[in-house]
């Protein structure tokens, strides 16, 4: 008996679930049908006004959504009174140009080098003096004059210098 009697309400339960479904079929369908109708209109009626910014439109029931041109705004006289406040003149002299022209891409390393070369450029110098100097002392014990072994040394010799 205690089967029958689950059996029994369980089938219960199944029509009240089937009627449930049905009346939800039926009110679906039913806002569908009723719907359809003022849906449309109403969609119909929600529709944006179309607004024309670019697009100059041929038809003339289009043309009067069209917008104006847009204008600058006139600044002329905020530019008048910014004048007469600062002097231009004291602008033009605080405007750096250095900041304002563009940099050539390796600015920084020749900055940061700088240093470096100019400690290589005194011992360059330095070499140059000692090596006239030796020559100076070998012309000197040798009997040579200074002007044919300066000639004699800067001929063969073919340096190529790069200015940068």
């Amino acid at each position: 008996m205690a089967a029958d009697e689950l059996v029994g309400s369980l089938e219960e339960q199944a029509l009240k679930r089937k009627e449930r479904l049905r009346a939800l079929r039926e009110k679906k369908a039913g806002a569908n049908d009723a719907g359809t109708g003022e849906d449309k209109a109403s969609s119909h009626e929600s529709l944006p006004k179309p607004v024309f910014r670019s697009y100059r439109p041929e038809d003339d029931a289009l043309k009067e959504s069209v917008l104006p041109d847009a204008s600058p705004a006139a600044i002329e006289e905020e530019i008048k009174h910014k004048i007469a406040v600062g002097d231009p003149e004291d602008l033009a002299k605080e405007v750096d140009l250095a900041s304002l022209a563009p940099r050539k891409p390796d600015w920084d390393l020749k900055r940061d080098v700088s240093k470096k070369l100019e400690k290589l450029e005194r011992r360059t110098k330095r070499a140059i003096a000692e090596l006239i100097r030796e020559r100076l002392g070998s012309t000197a014990a040798g009997g040579d004059d200074l002007a044919s072994v300066v000639n004699a040394a800067s001929g063969p010799q073919n340096i190529d210098s790069d200015d940068d």
